[in-house]
């Protein structure tokens, strides 16, 4: 190796040690210091997406897939041209890996610590109750019904649908200032098996800043998949409270196929509480589903199933650590608080 060679490598593994210690005061300053992830995320974070997110959101396809697998076989070849020369290799893998750890907390990690979307929410005094979790699965299943109805009359049916799901998370922010802002349109992932064998709906990349949806689900996973990685651009990284934005954007949607995907996935979180509440409860308002319905949940059912076991678990695993990493202790379980937040909102906003 020559002498430009020794200067690169040096250039590699000091900006390799700076990219990673930049990341670290961040998270640092996020976890210790009072209001900066709140600055953060309403000044700097913003810019990410109104610059990192609005560039790579004009490539039609998701940059950060194509990146993984063009960087993975670029990384390989240099494994294998030179494998006998980790002073070649070592540096790059290392300035690669620093790279990915600072755009990981610029691009998400931060916003683990700022204030959660609930904060915003006027539920003062409320409180969740039994009887509440029942008449909200009954209202869910009057809306479910006749959004089903809605959509078989609807003639633009799952088409445009990144479109449809920039337009209702930014009819949304009219409501909830929190979630205003510029909205990168979401792309499928051209090879989703990937996202599937994993149980993966959807996926945000911090990387890129870019919502990407799992194409293969059942249709109506798909609106509410795309809406929920929407809300980690707006910066809120909570599963539980995604889930709920992605809820609420569905329903105050004017597209049929959001306000099903939102009714239905509503329904779905709700009815597992109930039926570990009351069971025959839950059987009832099963049986009071329309036929549309209930083969839309048998086709989703059999659609996941496929794709059940080793990889699944693993991947199941993995998640939860790392939310519990990111300050949601309760792991995978975050994902059923969901429930809890759609029975204030139901509460305040739909009982008669």
């Amino acid at each position: 190796m020559g002498k430009k060679w020794e200067l690169y490598r040096k250039y590699l593994i000091g900006g390799a040690g700076s990219l990673a210690a930049s990341e670290g005061l961040l998270l640092f300053a996020a976890r210790k210091l009072p209001g900066f992830a709140e600055w953060y995320g309403g000044v700097v974070y913003p810019v990410l997406v109104q610059t990192v997110g609005r560039f790579w959101g004009l490539f039609p396809f998701s940059v950060v897939e194509i990146g993984m697998y063009a960087g993975g076989a670029a990384l390989l070849y240099l494994l294998v041209r030179n494998f006998r020369k980790p002073g070649v290799v070592l540096p790059v893998y290392g300035f690669v890996l620093g790279a990915l750890i600072f755009l990981y907390g610029a691009g998400c990690g931060v916003n683990y610590y700022k204030k959660p979307f609930s904060a915003s929410l006027d539920f003062s005094g409320q409180s969740v109750e039994r009887e509440d979790l029942k008449e909200l699965c009954l209202w869910l299943t009057e809306q479910v019904n006749l959004a089903k109805e809605g959509l078989t009359q609807a003639e633009d049916a799952y088409e445009n649908l990144p479109e449809k799901g920039v337009a209702a998370m930014e009819k949304l922010s009219g409501e909830y200032p929190s979630l205003s802002g510029y909205y990168p349109k979401p792309k499928p992932v051209l090879v989703s098996w990937i996202l599937s064998v994993q149980q993966y709906s959807g996926v945000y990349s911090p990387f890129t800043v870019e919502a990407n949806y799992n194409r293969d689900m059942v249709s109506y996973n798909i609106p509410h998949t795309i809406c929920h990685e929407l809300s980690h651009l707006s910066g809120f990284m909570r599963e539980d409270e995604a889930n709920f934005i992605g809820y609420l954007a569905c329903l105050g949607s004017e597209d049929a196929d959001f306000k099903y995907s939102g009714c239905l996935l509503g329904w779905i979180y709700a009815g597992n509480a109930l039926a570990a509440e009351d069971f025959e409860e839950y059987v009832r308002l099963y049986g009071m589903l329309s036929e549309g319905v209930r083969e839309d949940l048998d086709a989703n059912r059999e659609f996941w199933a496929k794709y059940e076991g080793k990889a699944a678990e693993a991947a199941e695993r993995v998640n939860d650590a790392y939310l519990k990493a990111n300050g949601q202790e309760e792991g995978i379980l975050t994902y059923g608080r969901v429930v809890d937040l759609m029975i204030l909102d139901f509460v305040k906003n739909h009982r008669e």
